[in-house]
């Protein structure tokens, strides 16, 4: 064999092994995606309470409703923006399904736009298919219920803005201003913008889009006064003050309120604005370090959209196992650059992600409880979470602060201070 030949055998081996890694990772996403869409078709059962009912009647209800022109006023639980009016009449894209089938069959479309985008930016130089690798693994540790919410489909929306945003900050400002009208949440992804294009851009796209559901539907805004009531929810980190308090004594009760399981009872209200506290000094440190950051790489944006994102949820009353997948979502974004130092916080969320499937639904019984179990469930994942935002948010800093330093004199200089001391 003359070299020639050698060197393209040499090529052609390389370019299989370069072309092999998609392969299987497009191989992996189908045989897992293939098992959620058997689990919430209910060819295969899955452990623990039954996660379609939200699609197949509060959704549906929904649709039924804003078939007719108006938003749901009598019902509190729908605490969405205007814009979510588009993901839950979605289904009716595809009349030759049912509302349920059609609903899952659009999440899997929207999960696999979200496994292509990430596999196109892998392959571009200083990029990594780890984001794609991320996703494909992370979103079926959910389980069934990731495909049972319209969450991965905001999630599709996000990352899509934060890949676009490096390049094209207009497309990252209109589209973090269309995903915040539908679940408000990735307004946070232009928490690391730098350019007024994208700011200015994400102005204009949510009043355009507000002011035409304002004008076509009664009651898009109705949804800021649903929450006002609402208690702690059982599987957030202040959760865990009552489901400890419970084995002392602790007269309260875990019901049904606005659309989650909540506690209800003595001291939940102080709990409660404990919680809304700290997000307000999350807000005030995000502020802090966007007015103190000095250094913006091509990754900072999607890691302060995951940090910002982490933070918020933590803090937060509500810890519904659909949040997860917002995470996985901007934590493939971020492990896609080489550059990102979010790798320690993916894995940790990976884990939690793991554990809340084993909270939710599996052992949901359990959480409700507050037995030993559940409350081990609950302390490891919210660990996690936790852990994964702080230390999320020191390497952002770290990252992006520059830090005044003080620099020894050159030799020359000290040698002559040294010739010239009496």
């Amino acid at each position: 064999m003359g070299p020639g030949a050698r060197a393209a055998g040499r090529t052609g081996a390389r370019v299989y092994r370069t072309n092999g890694k998609p392969a299987l990772l497009l191989a992996s996403w189908c045989v897992t995606r293939l098992v959620l869409l058997l689990l919430v078709f209910r060819v295969l059962a899955f452990p623990g309470v039954d996660v379609t009912g939200d699609v197949s009647v509060i959704y549906q209800g929904w649709s039924d409703v804003l078939r007719h022109g108006t938003f749901p006023l009598s019902d509190v639980t729908w605490q969405y923006p205007p814009a979510a009016a588009v993901a839950i009449l979605s289904p009716a894209a595809l009349p030759f399904l049912g509302y349920l089938h059609a609903f899952f069959v659009l999440t899997c479309l929207a999960d696999l736009a979200v496994v292509a985008l990430l596999l196109y930016t892998g392959g571009r130089p200083g990029r990594s298919l780890r984001g794609a690798w991320t996703w494909v693994a992370g979103v079926p540790l959910l389980g069934p219920t990731v495909y049972a919410r319209y969450d991965l489909m905001v999630t599709a929306v996000a990352v899509a803005a934060l890949l676009a945003g490096v390049r094209r900050p207009r497309v990252l400002g209109a589209l973090a201003a269309f995903g915040a009208l539908l679940k408000v949440w990735p307004a946070l992804l232009l928490v690391g913008a730098t350019q007024r294009r994208a700011w200015a851009s994400a102005a204009v796209t949510a009043s355009a889009i507000a002011a035409l559901f304002a004008a076509t539907m009664p009651g898009a805004f109705a949804f800021l006064t649903f929450q006002r009531e609402r208690g702690t929810e059982v599987e957030s980190v202040g959760a865990l003050v009552f489901h400890v308090a419970r084995h002392f004594g602790w007269h309260g009760a875990v019901l049904l309120n606005y659309g989650s399981i909540e506690f209800l009872g003595p001291n939940v209200g102080l709990v409660s604005n404990a919680a809304l506290a700290l997000t307000g000094a999350v807000f005030g440190w995000l502020l802090l370090w966007r007015v103190r950051a000095a250094r913006f790489a091509p990754h900072t944006l999607a890691d302060a959209a995951f940090t910002a994102v982490l933070l918020f949820t933590v803090t937060s009353r509500v810890i519904s196992p659909q949040y997860l997948v917002w995470l996985i979502g901007l934590a493939a974004v971020c492990v896609c650059f080489r550059a990102s130092r979010m790798g320690t916080p993916a894995v940790l969320l990976l884990v939690a992600t793991l554990l809340t499937v084993m909270e939710f639904p599996i052992g949901f019984a359990h959480v409700v409880a507050s037995d030993t179990y559940g409350v081990t469930l609950l302390l490891l994942r919210n660990g996690l979470l936790v852990a994964a935002a702080l230390i999320a948010a020191r390497r952002l800093w770290r990252s992006t602060v520059a830090v005044a330093t003080v620099h020894p004199l050159p030799p020359q200089t000290a040698r002559t201070k040294e010739t010239s001391a009496p």
